[in-house]
């Protein structure tokens, strides 16, 4: 018996890879795979070749490196098959979330799965990672009651961020997002109106602005769309992409303010009282209440994971949420 997991062996360039099965040890766990999800934004600039050079891994579960072969991936849903000695807090048949790559079947510390709550239908957990993600923008963004703010970007990540501003009492939530499918889903899930990225929103005078879209031409739009003293949030990463800025108009003269939010710490001034385990704890709680179902676009067998990829990349319009699915 292997496991079998996928590789990037290079730029656009994906492979199944046998690994020997392992039996867990003290304080560790085995998990067979349900689905997990491919992340379009982060996981697709790895899969282009995409990422500066000498950036270091960030998980303990991802292997290789960015220069390629590179095991990738951090939203894997799966159950508990087998736990080592020592093991106390998860047991046989738990569905769990892990940071994991796409893989069928894995072995990993006790500590790192997160039991899904039993109301979220199993494949539903994969979405945890990007909930996490859009919990943790949002409190960098701290909208105030009745602000106006405008969110460029409708990706899967965009569209989470679109329903948690929703719970704020913000008065005028805009999005932006050149898919009409997207805004769409956007105006479905809270959004009170939605434009393409060609409508200059120079004037509207938001008080926030959220760029989540990676598109490198988004946050000039977001500086431009933002009234004096007005705040834009960076939640894209761009990789190598090149960023050009008009910094000498409106970014100067009204005084604004821009953000970065980045998942993996916590803004300073929300410590000591938060922490990753508490914002995780938010996001877990926050999963049965959310419009997920309409977020999948497509489920994939696992076997046929290079077309999946392959459809992210070359059809953007068609796709939100690309799931891989696992035999039973």
């Amino acid at each position: 018996m292997v496991d079998r997991s996928i590789w990037f062996a290079g730029p656009r360039q994906l492979e199944f890879r046998s690994e020997p099965v392992s039996q867990p040890g003290p304080g560790e766990v085995r998990v067979r795979s349900i689905a997990s999800a491919i992340s379009h934004g982060t996981e697709m600039l790895v899969f282009r070749g995409q990422v500066p050079e000498g950036l270091e891994l960030d998980l303990p579960t991802l292997r290789g490196s960015f220069e390629f072969p590179i095991k990738y991936g951090y939203a894997s849903v799966g159950r508990i098959t087998q736990t080592g000695p020592g093991v106390e807090h998860l047991e046989v048949g738990d569905v769990v979330f892990v940071h994991h790559p796409h893989q069928d079947k894995y072995v990993v510390a006790a500590d790192m799965p997160i039991r899904l709550p039993e109301a979220v239908r199993p494949e539903y957990g994969v979405f945890l990672a990007n909930v996490e993600t859009a919990t943790n923008i949002v409190l960098d963004a701290a909208p105030r009651l009745a602000e106006r703010v405008v969110v460029f970007g409708q990706g899967v990540v965009g569209l989470l961020v679109t329903q948690l501003l929703r719970r704020t009492g913000v008065s005028q939530l805009t999005v932006v997002d050149p898919i009409a499918r997207r805004r769409e889903l956007a105006r479905q899930i809270g959004a009170d109106s939605a434009c393409e990225p060609s409508v200059d929103l120079m004037g509207q005078d938001f008080d926030l602005a959220i760029e989540v879209s990676g598109n490198v031409g988004a946050l000039d739009h977001a500086l431009r769309s933002v009234a004096f003293g007005g705040t834009v949030v960076v939640a894209s990463w761009y990789g190598t992409k090149p960023v050009t800025l008009q910094l000498g108009g409106p970014f100067h003269r009204r005084r604004l303010r821009m953000v970065s939010s980045q998942v993996s710490t916590i803004d300073s001034g929300l410590q000591p009282r938060w922490s990753r385990e508490r914002r995780m704890a938010v996001a877990c709680d926050l999963l049965p209440g959310l419009e997920l179902e309409s977020l999948i676009s497509h489920r994939v067998p696992f076997e046929q994971a290079a077309e999946a990829y392959r459809l992210v990349d070359e059809q953007p319009d068609a796709t939100v949420q690309v799931v891989l699915s696992y035999p039973d």
